[in-house]
């Protein structure tokens, strides 16, 4: 069997470089795809956006490969994709060619990004899938530190074109070799699968069982939160009071705190049952947003509000990776988390259009928190009722006690 150390460590670099290049390079680089292009900033960011859709819809047929192949290949494709995706985005001259890029990306998103990875751990180990989980989505929450900074370098020396291009070799030189280095599964005997859960679910079976729907409603509504966020907070900080310098220091303490959330999950939190942690990582969220609505004018209570959504956002990422298999087994992990992660992959592009929309009103400020801090509670019911009917569930005892 292989050692959770290189699996977590091959994973650890390619979701960094998957990551950074697919997600956070954009960020950066749009400004000069607008000018180079002549598109409006409409069109540019309407191709990210896609990219997600093209993403949530690939992501369960994407889990079912992973079932059946494992992320040996199923990964390396996705880097092979991501080069191509790459190349195209570097080489577009209009919107057709630069949203078929994008098409591309979206799919390389499904096979390479968390969704992928984590479906991969759990094939890989037999015990210690949530701590490996855990351990791999502290080493991603660098993704964004390193290529901030390294894509605004790039983008100086050699442009978006080229920096864009230069990602895809990376993908082709380095991810698609570490993926493939994944090496082939371990067999799982019959009965080694019955001692880990009384019986595996389908993904029909996961499909027809209300606890689906409810912790899919849950995750999709939490990331059309955090999605919207992630593009407004600045702004919205600013229409509450804050100077723009302010701002962005306060937001600055999001990411600390995503890092410290995780770290306290894989140390404080390692023996609870990640059904637990997942109910209080849905409740900070309200209670930050609570806080934000009422008093979002005072410095000290954004920084509460930054702390607490912060937490939250960086531990509902093990959660995301760990309550599937708590609930419905380990044994068709892929497909399941692949169809409960698409609603909120087509949340995460819908959510910054729809707080752009009410922005634009005189009274969007009070609005758009209003009905994020109204969404925030609809996800903890729904998260509330997805592990209420957790007794129905044969498989859910078992993972706790044989997944450490």
């Amino acid at each position: 069997m292989q050692k959770p150390s290189k699996t977590i460590g091959i994973l650890a670099v390619t979701q960094i470089v998957s990551w950074g290049s697919l997600y956070y390079a954009f960020t950066i680089l749009a400004p000069g795809i607008q000018r180079d292009l002549g598109l409006s900033p409409e069109l540019v960011f309407g191709a990210f956006s896609w990219s997600l859709l093209v993403a949530g819809l690939v992501a369960t047929p994407a889990g079912v490969l992973l079932d059946r192949y494992g992320g040996r290949y199923v990964m390396a494709t996705g880097s092979l994709v991501c080069a191509i995706g790459l190349a195209w985005l570097s080489s577009s001259t209009g919107v057709f060619s630069f949203y078929c890029g994008w098409t591309l990306i979206g799919i390389a998103m499904a096979l390479t990004l968390y969704e992928a990875a984590f479906a991969t751990i759990n094939r890989k180990l037999e015990t210690g899938s949530r701590q490996a989980i855990s351990t791999l989505t502290l080493f991603g929450g660098f993704a964004s530190t390193l290529f901030w900074p390294l894509t605004a370098t790039l983008a100086t020396m050699l442009g978006w074109r080229d920096t864009y291009l230069w990602y895809g070799v990376i993908q082709l030189a380095i991810c698609m070799p570490l993926h493939l280095w994944l090496g082939a599964d371990p067999v799982r005997k019959r009965h080694e699968t019955v001692n880990h859960a009384a019986r595996a679910y389908t993904l029909a079976e996961a499909l027809r069982h209300p606890a689906f729907w409810a912790l899919a409603s849950a995750f999709s509504l939490n990331t059309f939160i955090f999605s919207a966020m992630a593009i407004h907070l600045i702004p919205l900080l600013e229409r509450l009071g804050h100077s723009t310098s302010m701002a962005i220091l306060l937001a600055a303490l999001i990411g600390p705190m995503q890092v410290a959330g995780r770290v306290g999950e894989m140390t404080l939190a390692r023996n609870t049952a990640p059904q637990t942690v997942g109910t209080l990582t849905f409740a900070m969220l309200p209670a930050a947003l609570l806080l934000l609505t009422l008093c979002g004018s005072l410095a000290w209570i954004v920084v509460v509000f930054c702390v607490l959504y912060g937490l939250s956002n960086g531990i509902l990422t093990i959660v995301r990776g760990s309550i599937p298999q708590a609930l419905f087994g380990r044994e068709n992990y892929g497909a399941i988390s692949g169809a409960m992660a698409g609603p909120a992959l087509l949340s995460k592009a819908a959510g910054p259009f729809a707080a752009a929309a009410m922005l634009r009103d005189e009274g969007g400020t009070t609005m758009l928190l209003g009905l994020l801090l109204a969404l925030s509670v609809a996800s903890l019911a729904f998260y509330l009722r997805a592990v209420s009917v957790e007794c129905q569930l044969s498989p859910a005892k078992a993972f706790d006690k044989h997944t450490r």
